[in-house]
């Protein structure tokens, strides 16, 4: 748990959720990889398996604070399973709507998780 916050009980069920997080980590052999640097200074890595269109598998990997880790692992669940043409739908607003990157000052995560997905599909689509 993180001791910052020790006592908020909404980043202590943050916390218990991200340790369950099957999309944390990097991926031995993607299709493609994306890595963007947001302006706060955290980065933010995503990896794809893509097969016939289709996103199989995705592992995204920070060195972020615990918003920016929780927006990677919500992009990374909404993510799998879609064409490509569904997860360029994805957008921060989505992200944010779901609740889970809600702070102002968290905001700027959820676009750094989406624009790192984006740059991790621009990579797969621009391989010959």
């Amino acid at each position: 748990m993180n001791r910052q916050n020790e006592g908020n009980q909404a980043t202590e069920r943050i916390d218990a959720t991200l340790e369950n997080d099957v999309f944390l980590g990097r991926m031995n052999d993607p299709t493609s990889a994306g890595i963007v640097r947001g302006p706060c200074g955290d980065e933010m890595e995503f990896y794809l398996y893509i097969k016939n269109g289709i996103i199989e598998d995705v592992k995204y990997y920070t060195d972020g604070c615990i918003i920016t880790r929780t927006c990677g692992q919500v992009v990374a669940a909404r993510a799998k399973g879609l064409a490509i043409a569904e997860a360029l739908a994805i957008s921060p607003a989505e992200i944010i709507s779901l609740g889970k990157c809600l702070p102002a000052e968290g905001r700027h995560c959820a676009i750094l998780a989406v624009s790192t997905l984006y740059r991790a599909i621009a990579d797969y689509l621009l391989r010959p």
